[in-house]
Formats: C-alpha cells, structure tokens, sequence
C-alpha cells in the first residue's frame, strides 16, 4: 500500500493508524500547493481531488477520504482492534465519531488556515471550535479513549484536531480531560513513530 501525505495534514490519522494495524505501507509525500510528488509527479493524475490522505492498494485502487481510509485499514488488521466488528453498535459508535470528528472539528478548522480570511471571521470559527471541543472533554469523562478502554482509528484522528489546535494556538487548557486525553494518545509509541517519521518530533 501507498500512503499519500502531507507532513501534519489530516493524513496523518490513517499514518497512525497503518503504523498501530502493523500493515505494511509506503509513504508518498505530497506539496499540496504545487499538487506534485517529490519525485515531480503530477499528484492530480492519481488523485484528482488534489488532496491528502489517499491510499494506493496494491490492486491498484486508490481510496480517499479520511474515515473511509482508516476503517478500511482497521478491518486489515482485525486483531489491532482499531476499530469494533461490522454491523455492531459498536462500529456505529466510531462512525458517529468519524463523523463528528470530520464534519464538526476537521472542517471548522478549514478557515483559520485561509489568509484571505480576517480576524472577524476566524475568531467566529474560533469560538465555534471551542465548544464542538467542549462537547468531546465531556464525552471523554471516565474514559481512556472516545469508545472506552481500547484506542480506535477515531482516536488517532481526534488526535490530529488537537495537534491542528495547537497549531492554531487555540486555548483548550480548561478542557482536563482534553488535557490528559491527548497526553495518553501522544505517548503512544506509534503515535511518536509518525510524528517522528513526518519530521513533526525529534527522534528520542
């Protein structure tokens, strides 16, 4: 499998997520302005959409979209338990969180990365931000993890808002299951191993 990525973009869910499965994949670095590939591939003729994430299978079919990609590969690797069985409540449950996590978080998070966008603007989606993050601490109260005890492939992208919040210096710190949550997550070491191999920490 080929892993299309950009360096912190939301690619980086199904990169923790391919790393924790321990699926064997190929990372393919992509410059979102200029649409190529760092060996000058036009990135369009693969993905037309122009953005990150895509996987490349090895049938030769491309996936896209981030929380189709990270169940596809959480149902590669059943026994990682990245995400619960097909047709379960369960699984209904992390596809209420992919979903949540794409439509509320992902992409309220669009605009503060505009320039063209003013202050105005930006400060409104700032607060609106705020209180969808409010909604998640206390959905994570006595919990390890969005779905309980075990971490899923909603983790992993819940994990890249909070690194996008960080980013965009949005103040989270009154939210202490937040706080603790994302500290659990980051200290997962394939969690350290993606940041790590997308230049985002030193090697320990």
């Amino acid at each position: 499998m080929k892993l299309y990525y950009s360096p912190g973009a939301c690619s980086m869910s199904p990169h923790i997520a391919l790393l924790e499965a321990g699926l064997p994949f190929d990372l393919v670095k992509v410059d979102l302005k200029a649409k190529k590939l760092e060996n000058g591939d036009d990135y369009l003729a693969i993905n037309p959409k122009g953005q990150v994430p895509a996987l490349g299978l090895d049938s030769g079919e491309l996936i896209t979209e981030g929380p189709v990609i990270v169940q596809y590969i959480a149902d590669q690797a059943a026994a990682a338990k990245l995400a619960p069985a097909n047709g379960t409540a369960e699984r209904r449950q992390l596809q209420e969180w992919l979903g949540f996590i794409n439509g509320e978080l992902h992409k309220n998070f669009s605009p503060l990365f505009q320039p063209v966008f003013d202050d105005t603007v930006k400060g409104f989606f700032r607060t609106r931000l705020t209180s969808k993050f409010k909604f998640v601490d206390g959905a994570l109260a006595g919990h390890d993890y969005l779905l309980g005890k075990d971490f899923t492939v909603a983790d992993g992208y819940l994990f890249v808002m909070l690194k996008w919040a960080d980013r965009m210096n949005l103040d989270l710190a009154e939210f202490s299951n937040l706080t603790t949550y994302k500290a659990r997550v980051a200290a997962r070491p394939k969690v350290q191993e993606a940041l790590v191999s997308e230049g985002l920490m030193k090697a320990a």
